[in-house]
């Protein structure tokens, strides 16, 4: 996917031959996809399709059973430390430590990722994440939703040239899922290349450049946003999901 351009350098990420299994379950089956760098995709498809596996393996959490995975240019398999500077992530667990304070939960990790100018580069992320006033709260103290905008904080950090986001809106209440689509928009603007997980068909596509439907790990329907037929696509996803059209 991502059309005709050719140029190795075009590619933020290539996977090729991308399968995982646990046993004899196959979480993901011959996964093809290459996003262009500065481009939005998000990813589709049931509980169960393989979208937080491919997102593991993308950030080097998880190695795949078999396949490559490229990351601007770098092999995952072979140069994992290198790549993890370049990627944000955002996932169903915030790696915040509750007993510490916004601020430093995010000088701990911009220390880590050697962040220059660190005080000024908190205060811009956290007030993208409309949480300034909560700079000094212990994490534990906040509502899930804020916790999870301060993981997105924690994860755009260090600028990666890469952010991969796994449910960002999972769990949240109607307004904090709005605030969140806000924070979204706001995330996504510029170079950086983004890769999402969700179930909202609606937002999904609207912060997309390009799409996927995952089921059974195979990817069964993609297209860019342009390309996207809302009959094929939502006939598509409804058959994975087992709903009625």
């Amino acid at each position: 996917m991502g059309g005709n351009e050719t140029s190795p350098d075009a590619w933020a990420i290539e996977a090729s031959g991308l399968s995982k299994s646990f046993g004899i379950r196959h979480a993901l089956l011959d996964v093809n996809l290459k996003t262009r760098k500065g481009s939005r995709l998000t990813i589709f498809g049931p509980n169960g399709a393989g979208k937080t596996t491919l997102i593991k393996i993308l950030s080097t959490i998880s190695k795949p059973s078999s396949g490559t995975t490229l990351i601007d240019g770098i092999d995952t398999r072979h140069s994992p430390e290198q790549i993890r500077s370049k990627l944000g992530v955002v996932s169903h667990s915030t790696f915040l430590y509750n007993n510490l304070t916004v601020s430093e939960n995010l000088r701990f990790y911009g220390k880590m990722y050697g962040v220059s100018d660190i005080e000024n580069r908190i205060r811009e992320v956290v007030s993208q994440v409309q949480l300034s006033s909560r700079l000094h709260d212990r994490v534990g103290t906040l509502s899930h939703g804020m916790q999870r905008r301060i993981s997105m904080a924690r994860a755009v950090l260090h600028n990666p040239s890469v952010l991969l986001l796994d449910e960002p809106e999972a769990g949240l209440d109607p307004r904090a899922t709005e605030v969140m689509s806000d924070i979204l928009e706001t995330i996504n603007s510029g170079e950086r290349t983004v890769v999402m997980t969700t179930h909202n068909l609606e937002r999904g596509i609207e912060l997309s450049d390009e799409v996927i439907i995952l089921h059974e790990g195979k990817v069964v329907y993609q297209a860019s946003r342009q390309e996207i037929d809302a009959a094929g696509f939502r006939q598509t996803y409804n058959r994975c999901t087992g709903m009625s059209a």
